[in-house]
């Protein structure tokens, strides 16, 4: 028997195998994506290498998934990638999250809210915390996802001589640079330094040209890769003051154009970095201060009295002030962890 079709139905199912070829190409070519990795470290940092490290796991795993790294500022400062993100034009960044944008990411500058490596890896590290659950609340406003967090130590004042007083609150005489942070003006201030707010792309060359006569700004990890080993800056002041911190983060809008798979894969990439970043920073902040002795640079450290005079005078005169731009709130919470460790 010979079956008849009619040509509206043949056009019609043969309208529908071409819609559904051209569905099934559209999935697989969504699967084949290129993400751009911004990052702030110079090339041969340890930071970026993790970054590499965070590509090559993503395309080991065989997911679709390709991570392009651009370090050393290439796509913009730490200062400007945050909004980057939040719009989609970059699609992940390792960097400080600044205050630029919204006034309570100050907490991240909050100073000696940590006591050592061991606070770090249970705040910072620990993506369970108050401290990252704050972080993600705010940020998930402009659509930013908190991926991981990379505690690097704790941060130093880079000077080109030996502060006045260094270990007082008495005057410095000496200006250093700040990052946008109201909070780190004022502890340095009240420590006793004239303090200029500078991008991070500017200190190299202001120390260089004598601009300001340091800077707060690294670990002693970052200090020898940056400076020292350009000659630049003679001193490093241990405060212990602020964690260096860089986070891994992505623009929501590129993880929703990811598939289960993808997204699996990238956070579990930027979960290791993160781990073996804090294990490689943890093991060699001392083998990097030596590097900075050899290198003819003299390390200042305060004295376990000195410290705590100094935490102590910071809390009370600092902490306070934070809540305007904070939220007493968020202060509470942070305090609220730190008394429970």
């Amino acid at each position: 028997m010979t079956t008849k079709i009619n040509r509206r139905a043949l056009g019609a199912m043969g309208g529908a195998v071409l819609l559904a070829a051209t569905t099934l190409s559209t999935s697989v070519a969504a699967e084949d994506m290129t993400l751009r990795f911004a990052g702030v470290f110079p090339i041969d940092h340890q930071g970026t290498k993790m970054m590499e490290q965070v590509a090559a796991d993503v395309a080991a795993a065989d997911v679709g998934l390709t991570i392009e790294v651009f370090p050393a500022n290439q796509l913009g400062s730490g200062e400007a990638l945050f909004e980057d993100v939040a719009r989609g034009n970059i699609d992940l960044a390792s960097a400080f999250i600044y205050a630029d944008t919204d006034p309570r990411l100050e907490f991240l500058s909050m100073p000696f809210l940590l006591g050592g490596w061991d606070d770090m890896e249970s705040t910072l590290l620990n993506m369970d915390s108050e401290f990252n659950t704050i972080l993600q609340e705010i940020t998930d406003e402009y659509g930013v996802r908190v991926m991981a967090q990379n505690p690097e130590g704790f941060i130093g004042i880079v000077a080109s001589q030996e502060p006045e007083n260094w270990n007082s609150f008495d005057d410095k005489g000496m200006n250093i640079r700040v990052w946008s942070s109201s909070v780190v003006k004022s502890m340095v201030e009240e420590l006793g330094y004239q303090a200029t707010t500078m991008a991070w792309g500017d200190i190299f060359p202001a120390l260089q040209a004598g601009i300001v006569d340091g800077a707060i700004c690294c670990t002693k990890t970052a200090t020898y890769s940056i400076f020292a080993k350009s000659d630049v800056g003679t001193h490093f002041v241990e405060y212990n003051s602020i964690s260096e911190l860089t986070t891994f983060y992505a623009s929501q809008r590129t993880l929703d154009k990811l598939n289960d798979d993808q997204r699996a894969a990238l956070q579990a990439a930027m979960t290791k970095a993160s781990e073996d970043f804090f294990a490689y920073n943890r093991e060699n902040d001392e083998v990097f201060g030596q590097k900075l002795l050899d290198k003819g640079y003299t390390i200042l450290r305060l004295s376990d009295e000195e410290q705590a005079a100094m935490a102590t005078h910071v809390q009370e005169t600092v902490w306070p002030a934070m809540a305007q731009n904070v939220g007493q709130d968020i202060i509470d919470r942070l305090l609220a962890a730190k008394a429970q460790q």
